[in-house]
């Protein structure tokens, strides 16, 4: 009986796809990549052709004699890796490790959700290792290779070590950079409002008017003198409707979510980082544990800037739609964006498996984070195919001598997709009755007039969403890219991250400084974006990928040489403490590490001696008088009361007296 062979990516696929495919067919893991550039070196072959180096990956010899033992007793081999670029090179990484060009039926399948349909459909539908797909991201690879291995040891002489530079971050750092001048070159400007409260001849209620101008058009308000004489002219002036305009307006559905998109929503609305919403993404897409029906994949798969469904999806969203919420509710038809030139369709827009699968359902198999993601992508998903909402507005126009107001209201008449999903730009309405009874004949008298001063605000810090929304704008980056870049920014301090805003460190701006004085064509927004257009090119088949490479590298070498000749050493001083050096006296200054902060003595190399950094939180134990700190454990058994995974907690120094510990924080007296 023939034998397949099924191999994905992530082990924890292997489950779920098992129970989908008959005993004939044995499923394994990769475990991502096998093959890579080696990490000593550039890895690339510039005498012939920039040909890349490629050796297997530390660690994955084992994965791959298995691998190999299986594939010789399979009659056939599947490549089932994820559905992009990164995916499809793993694929073919796997065929040169394994020696499957010389094999005669091995095949290459994807699938956008691991679903049962959607894995046997795949199987039916076999093909060939894409190429161009294949080289797009050795494109990329090599690139970023390129920039990191020639970049960051610069950086390493004239700034410290441990820094790096990247294709895609330091264009990135440089938008936070440009953010935060701009702040700091911010002047505020003085205006005024000035806000009048009318009664209503018959009506109880009284009218909020808002100052407009004159006749002739808007007035703005530049100081409090202005504001004085015009409020004093309000005063005596008579009231007088002079206009009420009743009109209705819809509000169309959201698209369901791409990843930018969806990182942005999890970041506003969950208060999630771009990194943690990859990685609960990644588990509903592979698979989740669901009572009663077993390991199930919840989501389509989370890296895609398309908001393309299947006609099949569309399908069974508005036949749920019209049993649950009525007729009514269904869009009148399916909702798609016009594709730019930098949308990658392959594959859908981020969306349940399954639309009668509802969050409810799933709720007590999920963790809470589990949980309210899928129920955002599915109250996303639902919102997408029905109708737009339906608004009843009035604006009404108010003499008041020379000088004229406004007043305007809305009130949701059909909440349309709002049933289901409604995010902060979504009006819920104010339903003023009052408005409702005003016309040209109503008598109006001033009840209160209030003049504020108001200053105009700089621009806002880029938040992680707003990053997100700026990069996937300027064209730079793809999906896969945003969470790996902001993360690495907050790594190498660079950036900082304070109540979701993002503050550029001392060491961001002097390493920003010196990419845009030497390396000011790779943190150029225009050349970043153009380069992912050519990029995106070399995927279509209509560059050769070593075309580019072979433009961009001789310009960058130039670059490098230039700037180790003429950048001057920047010095980033470290952040002393009141802590003494036991050893030798010294203050104690603050360095960082893989793991966070540390203490160092300012003596090495005379002086090694370091210590645990210890946050004060300005709190004294009532037991030993020590201060309380904040401390960061990896093991379940170092404090009581801590789960097995990393987590903050509170203690005394002195470690003896532990009294009581609460959930997974362990409070120590």
């Amino acid at each position: 009986m023939a034998k397949y062979l099924v191999i994905v990516e992530s082990p924890a696929k292997v489950k779920t796809i098992k129970k989908f495919l008959g005993k004939n067919y044995e499923v394994t893991a990769s475990n991502g990549h096998v093959r890579d550039l080696p990490k000593s070196k550039m890895g690339i072959d510039f005498e012939h052709d920039f040909e890349p180096k490629y050796i297997t990956i530390r660690g994955k010899g084992d994965i791959l004699a298995k691998l190999r033992k299986e594939a010789k007793k399979a009659d056939r081999v599947y490549l089932a890796t994820d559905p992009d670029r990164e995916g499809e090179a793993i694929s073919w990484h796997l065929s040169k490790a394994l020696n499957l060009d010389d094999k005669k039926e091995v095949y290459r399948i994807s699938f956008n959700e691991i679903t049962k349909n959607a894995v046997k459909a795949s199987l039916k539908q076999p093909r060939e290792i894409d190429m161009d797909l294949v080289n797009a991201q050795q494109a990329r690879r090599i690139l970023d290779r390129m920039v990191g291995y020639k970049i960051s040891p610069l950086l390493w002489e004239k700034v410290k070590r441990g820094l790096s530079a990247g294709r895609v971050q330091s264009v990135a750092l440089r938008i936070i950079a440009d953010r935060e001048k701009e702040i700091d070159d911010f002047i505020p400007e003085e205006y005024w409002t000035i806000g009048a409260q009318l009664s209503v001849a018959g009506e109880r209620k009284k009218l909020d008017a808002k100052f407009y101008g004159t006749a002739q058009g808007r007035m703005k308000i530049e100081n409090k003198e202005q504001a004085e004489k015009i409020r004093q002219e309000l005063l005596q002036a008579d009231y007088r409707v002079l206009d009420v305009k009743k009109s209705e307006r819809t509000k169309k559905a959201p698209f369901p979510f791409t990843t930018s998109t969806l990182q942005q929503e999890a970041s506003k609305v969950l208060n999630f980082s771009t990194l943690k919403t990859m990685r609960l993404a990644q588990q509903l897409y592979e698979g989740v544990e669901i009572k009663g029906t077993g390991v199930i994949g919840l989501i389509t798969y989370l890296r895609t800037d398309s908001v393309r469904i299947s006609e099949e999806a569309d399908a069974q969203a508005r036949d749920y739609i019209c049993k649950n919420y009525g007729e009514a509710y269904i869009a009148a038809a399916s909702a798609e964006k016009k594709k730019s030139g930098k949308i990658q369709d392959a594959h859908e827009a981020i969306r349940p498996t399954d639309i009668a699968r509802t969050p409810v359902e799933v709720k007590e198999s999920l963790s809470r984070d589990q949980f309210r993601l899928y129920q955002l992508i599915w109250k996303r998903f639902a919102a997408s195919r029905m109708s737009a909402a339906k608004y009843e507005t009035t604006s009404v126009k108010i003499g008041a001598g020379d000088y004229r107001l406004t007043v305007s209201a809305s009130r949701v008449a059909f909440d349309g997709f709002m049933s289901v999903y409604m995010s902060d730009e979504d009006e819920k309405g104010d339903n003023n009755v009052l408005l409702k009874s005003i016309d040209e004949s109503s008598a109006l008298k001033l009840a209160d007039l209030e003049c504020m001063q108001h200053f105009t605000q700089p621009p806002a810090h880029y938040t992680e969403a707003a990053l997100v929304k700026a990069l996937e704008e300027h064209g730079i980056g793809r999906p896969s890219t945003y969470a790996p870049t902001i993360t690495t920014l907050l790594a190498r301090r660079y950036v900082l991250k304070e109540n979701k805003n993002l503050h550029l460190t001392e060491l961001g701006e002097a390493v920003n400084t010196i990419m845009k004085e030497a390396f000011a064509t790779i943190v150029d927004e225009e050349f970043t974006a153009n380069m992912e257009m050519l990029l995106d090119k070399v995927e279509e088949g209509d560059i050769s990928w070593k075309t580019i490479v072979s433009n961009f590298y001789p310009d960058l070498e130039e670059a490098v040489e230039k700037a180790e000749k003429t950048l001057e050493k920047v010095r980033i001083a470290d952040e002393v403490t009141d802590v003494i050096c036991e050893e030798c006296g010294r203050n104690m200054v603050i360095k960082y590490g893989p793991h966070g902060k540390f203490l160092a003595c300012p003596g090495f190399p005379d002086c090694r001696n370091t210590k645990p950094y210890l946050e004060k939180i300005g709190v004294a134990c009532p037991k030993c008088g020590k201060d309380i700190v904040i401390r960061k454990t990896k093991k379940a058994d170092a404090f009581m009361g801590v789960r097995q995974d990393r987590r903050t907690v509170i203690l005394c120094p002195g470690k003896s007296h532990i009294r009581r510990s609460v959930r997974n924080v362990a409070v120590i007296w």
